[in-house]
């Protein structure tokens, strides 16, 4: 049996030789039939936090900086990074495995924060165009009340930390940086929401690791 494990020589394994590996193949069907399971949840999920109330937080950015719409760079940043994962896994397997099991969990997560933790949007909060987002969402418009903790951040943060070349994962930084500063500038999240998508990402990207290198 193959040992899939975050190395050189993993790396270098193609989609062939890891689909000979039938523990391999049943963790990514198992989390694929999550991740599938989620998107069809989300429609719902968001129609119900949308039509609940919660707390208007007091925040220094938010209440001192105007908002200006930086939809465009956000979008860049976000789908852009996203790319080029999707062109990494191509051609590492456990690439694809590890972040799929890490994003899966990261949303779950985010899913029971978001219930658990019910905030009105920011003041001045100026909409975010994002035609794919909106379209797993299942909404028509832009959802606001999605705040804790930042998907936008944590999604890039979590690429960051999956991605293995070096040069890789400082487009990722920095990605994760102009992201979480533009969500703020934009009302979009308040600065709690951002700053805590850093450290529950890596915890859900370790226990995504875990769960990708688990033996029997």
């Amino acid at each position: 049996m193959l040992s899939f494990s975050n190395d050189n020589n993993t790396e270098s394994l193609t989609w062939k030789a890891a689909l000979k590996d039938d523990f391999f193949k049943i963790r990514l069907i198992i989390v694929s039939i999550v991740f599938v399971a989620i998107l069809c949840v989300f429609p719902y999920f968001f129609q119900h936090i949308e039509q609940r109330d919660g707390r208007l937080l007091k925040d220094f950015i938010i209440d001192n900086v105007k908002p200006f719409d930086a939809s465009v760079p956000i979008f860049i940043c976000i789908w852009g990074i996203t790319a080029l994962v999707i062109v990494r896994c191509v051609k590492q397997p456990q690439l694809f495995l590890t972040s799929l099991y890490s994003f899966t969990i990261l949303t779950l997560f985010r899913m029971l924060t978001i219930s658990l933790v019910p905030l009105n949007p920011p003041h001045g909060l100026i909409p975010l165009i994002d035609p794919i987002s909106n379209f797993f969402y299942g909404k028509s418009h832009f959802v606001t009340k999605d705040l804790f903790f930042s998907g936008h951040t944590s999604s890039q943060f979590l690429y960051f930390l999956c991605l293995p070349k070096k040069e890789d994962k400082i487009l990722a930084l920095i990605s994760t940086i102009t992201v979480g500063i533009l969500v703020l500038l934009q009302h979009v999240h308040y600065t709690v929401d951002v700053v805590a998508a850093i450290p529950l990402t890596y915890l859900c990207f370790l226990a995504g690791k875990k769960l990708t290198q688990a033996n029997n």
